[in-house]
Formats: C-alpha cells, sequence, structure tokens
C-alpha cells in the first residue's frame, strides 16, 4: 500500500516523516529517495527557463528516460526554442511536448490577446495553455509522482514551498526547493551545463513573450513575470 493509497491523516504523516528525512539531503539524494519510494510514473516538467538546465541534469543523471513535460504556447521567445533544441540534444530527453487545442492564432481570433484582458483574461490564457495541457499530459502517461523545479527564492508565493506534497492524487516534489540563486549558477558551473541565451541580455526569469520582461534597478526576479498579476500560471499554484 503506497502514500496515495491511505487515509488523509495517515497521508500527511507520512510526508511528514518523508520531509523530515529529505530536508539535510542533497538534491541528488532527495531525487535518488523519491524515485525509489514514491508511486511510478514518474515525470518531470519544464518551462526551459534560464535555470531548467539544473533540474533537467538532475533527473536525468538518476532516470535517463523519465518523460520530461513542456507546455509549448506558441508564444515563447524564439531563444527559448533553441534552447529546447540544444538542451534535449544534450540531455537526450525524453521530451514529450503539449500544446492548447486551439493555436494562439485561432485563440486570439476568438479571445482577443487575453494576456492584456486583466486577471480573468490571463486565467483563461493559462488555463487554455498550460493548465488542461499538463492535465491531459500527466492523464496520458499515467503520472503518478511529479517532479518539478520550483524554489521558495523565485517569489513570494513560493514562500512556504514544501519538499514535497500530495495534491490531485499526484505526489509533487521539488528537490531544489531551498535552493538560492548561489547554489543553482554553481550546480550549472560545476557541470558546465547552458543557461537560457536570454540570461546574457538581462533576462533573469523567462516564459512567453508577452509576459516577461527585462531585470531592471529595484525590482525583484518575481517582478519580471506576469507584470502586475500573480507569477503563478495555474500549474503549481
Amino acid at each position: 500500500m503506497g502514500i496515495l493509497d491511505v487515509s488523509p491523516s495517515i497521508q500527511r504523516t507520512l510526508l511528514e516523516e518523508a520531509i523530515e528525512w529529505l530536508r539535510p539531503q542533497s538534491a541528488e539524494a532527495r531525487v535518488a529517495w523519491v524515485l525509489a519510494h514514491m508511486p511510478d510514473t514518474h515525470v518531470v516538467s519544464s518551462s526551459f527557463g534560464v535555470q531548467s538546465a539544473v533540474m533537467l541534469h538532475l533527473m536525468t543523471r538518476a532516470r535517463p528516460d523519465i518523460p520530461v513535460l513542456l507546455m509549448d504556447t506558441g508564444y515563447l521567445f524564439p531563444e527559448t526554442y533553441s534552447y529546447i533544441d540544444a538542451l534535449s540534444e544534450r540531455l537526450s530527453l525524453n521530451l514529450h511536448i503539449y500544446r492548447a487545442d486551439l493555436s494562439p492564432a485561432w485563440q486570439e481570433s476568438r479571445f482577443g490577446q487575453l494576456w492584456e484582458q486583466g486577471e480573468e483574461g490571463l486565467k483563461k490564457y493559462n488555463t487554455l495553455n498550460k493548465v488542461e495541457p499538463m492535465e491531459r499530459a500527466l492523464g496520458e502517461l499515467g503520472a503518478r509522482t511529479w517532479f518539478a523545479g520550483l524554489r521558495r527564492s523565485q517569489s513570494d508565493t513560493r514562500a512556504d514551498l514544501p519538499l514535497m506534497e500530495v495534491k490531485d492524487g499526484r505526489v509533487k516534489t521539488y528537490p531544489l526547493a531551498d535552493w538560492s540563486n548561489r547554489q543553482v549558477h554553481a550546480y550549472l558551473k560545476a557541470h558546465d551545463l547552458p543557461q537560457h541565451p536570454l540570461w546574457e541580455e538581462g533576462y533573469v526569469s523567462v516564459g512567453d513573450t508577452h509576459s516577461t520582461a527585462k531585470f531592471a534597478a529595484g525590482m525583484r526576479e518575481q517582478d519580471t513575470r506576469f507584470p502586475g498579476h500573480s507569477r503563478e500560471c495555474g500549474l503549481h499554484g
């Protein structure tokens, strides 16, 4: 009987015990433990943002064939698509790309530019292009444990991010949750991993072209995404 098959109260106890053990461990040890003890099928999602190479390198070292889920909105930077190709070749990624049922052009014809329509418009945009495709991906692959590279330091909304949780009937785990930017950059350097091409142009976080801004004096990292709105797109919030 696994963690997903027990009552919520027992589940909470098991999670607390697991997190207590995972807390002092290295990211490599955390990944190995979750792969060994949490329900299969395991997947990892990636936005192929500025620091995505760290999580992808960690995961593929531990399980080379793990499915890597990418939600392609159709509004990624050209440099992001080049980065996806480069990392896919470098790490031999088992990449699974999912998209909305409606193309970007069709969405704009039907709804206009949703990201310009306040909170409700942005929510609809995220549902169409990220949430629904991700739910489809997780369902088609039968995913029961989902790895993601979120970190607490990325935004206020992630300040209390746990190392692991059960959400929507799946185990979600964030092996880098407590990592600092310094640790991320040290890992990239130690393993000679490429950063996103836009890093050199002043971007500290990269998403869609219409929701990403360069870093400027007085800004926090979270201010460079979804200006004026929550950073979360519905996949993790």
